[in-house]
């Protein structure tokens, strides 16, 4: 318990806030102690995203075929409360995986009104899970975490919470910094898919270190270390998870359930009639370093590869630019587009620069003569000056008139390059 509560050495995972957003909520049934009691829980945001904005990717619209899904259907079949303890239990996984009467709803969700996104899921996967096991394999952590990315953002690398979250794993800011994702006005590498993987696992691994608890690490991934030790005190010092759920935030609540129904809809979806999208793995892709400024749309003009698939690969540039002036980037291109990069690189760099780098390295400011100066500024006229205090409602033309001058004398008395005037200002005039 003290290693749960004195966590003042991990100061630093504080900074992680809550990526959910308060949306849509669910109904559920809770059966404790002979009761019933109907609670309503947020779902996960990533339940929240209709299957049109999950298709936008560029990856998606190209390598995804929604005409040819298999034999999805729309019958949903429905199992006994034994069939599903027996499944679950049947999943080869070192994280705990229970049955209850609220993760029997989460199931029903995917399983029933999100069968088409879990379908878009499944076939999700062959981009993403590659990458997801290489990180999680490296340190030692489960499998079954591949599937986070499932409720964080339904595999969805564009998904931007309205709370500030980003990519697939849905970093905050202050934390992706900490784990050595850089952001910027031009880079976002929360959005790059294996970085922030990485960052991801290294995290969970860090917040495995704390708890010893699965179910407790991933609560705290979607609410923040500092809320469920707040959870654990409230409910002296209990760290199971189940037996904390009353005291965490209605968006936490419904976190692990949906986690255990994703691992589940993600292992059983044949069973629910659910069938994955035809997929068409991208073509391989590779590395170059970038060491000037360089912008998508030189790289697409010379290489002969769409814009649209520039962006794809490499989304934690913001602004289609790579700040290679500052350090060395990477840029990732289809295969048969490195070699032509690597020939033409300097004709590639220089391509349309002037046009696409508009911010000036230098800026030159004349030098104006003293006379030229005085020139610039009111001038006296000729007679005794008078002061006149500017009121609602006036203009230069009515105190021109009002004193027999012209409005371009007062502009040349007081310095002024335009007839803009403000009350309780004060004007000079000669007479």
């Amino acid at each position: 318990m003290k290693k749960l509560v004195n966590y003042c050495s991990m100061i630093f995972l504080l900074l992680v806030a809550t990526s959910q957003v308060k949306a849509q909520s669910v109904d559920v049934v809770i059966r404790e102690n002979g009761t019933e009691r109907k609670e309503s829980i947020d779902l996960p945001k990533s339940m929240t995203y209709p299957l049109d904005s999950l298709l936008n990717d560029w990856k998606a619209k190209n390598y995804i075929d929604l005409g040819k899904d298999c034999s999805t259907a729309e019958i949903n079949p429905l199992f006994s409360d034994s069939v599903y303890i027996d499944r679950l239990s049947r999943i080869p996984a070192v994280m705990e995986m229970p049955y209850n009467d609220i993760i029997r709803k989460f199931i029903d969700m995917y399983a029933g009104r999100l069968r088409n996104q879990v379908s878009f899921m499944l076939s999700a996967c062959n981009f993403y899970m590659p990458i997801f096991e290489e990180a999680l394999d490296a340190y030692g952590l489960p499998l079954e975490l591949r599937y986070l990315p499932i409720i964080e953002s339904a595999l969805n690398p564009s998904a931007v919470s309205r709370a500030g979250a980003s990519g697939l794993w849905q970093f905050m800011i202050g934390t992706g910094k900490i784990y050595g994702l850089e952001s910027n006005s031009l880079v976002d590498e929360r959005r790059d898919p294996i970085k922030a993987t990485w960052a991801a696992a290294r995290y969970l691994k860090e917040m495995y270190d704390i708890y010893g608890d699965w179910n407790l690490v991933i609560a705290a991934y979607n609410c923040g270390p500092g809320t469920i030790n707040k959870a654990i005190r409230r409910a002296n010092g209990e760290t199971d998870y189940w037996k904390i759920y009353n005291y965490l935030p209605k968006e936490t609540r419904g976190y692990v359930p949906a986690f255990i129904a994703a691992n589940y809809v993600m292992t059983y979806y044949c069973d629910h009639n659910i069938c994955p999208m035809e997929t068409n793995i991208p073509a391989s892709t590779d590395t170059v370093q970038v060491n000037k400024n360089l912008h998508f749309e030189q790289i697409a003009d010379l290489c002969n590869v769409p814009l649209d698939q520039i962006k794809s690969l490499n989304p934690q540039y913001k602004k289609q630019i790579i700040p290679g002036d500052n350090k060395p980037y990477t840029l990732r291109l289809p295969i048969e587009a490195i070699s032509t990069f690597i020939d033409r690189q300097d004709t590639i760099f220089a391509h349309r620069a002037d046009e696409l780098f508009r911010n000036r390295k230098t800026v030159a400011v004349k030098e104006i003569s003293p006379s030229t100066r005085r020139a610039a500024t009111a001038v006296a006229g000729k007679g005794k000056p008078t002061y006149y205090k500017i009121k609602s409602g006036d203009t230069l033309s009515s105190i021109a008139e009002k004193y027999g001058v012209r409005v371009k004398d007062i502009q040349r008395w007081n310095g002024m390059s335009n007839t803009k005037i403000a009350a309780g200002k004060r004007l000079k005039i000669y007479k």
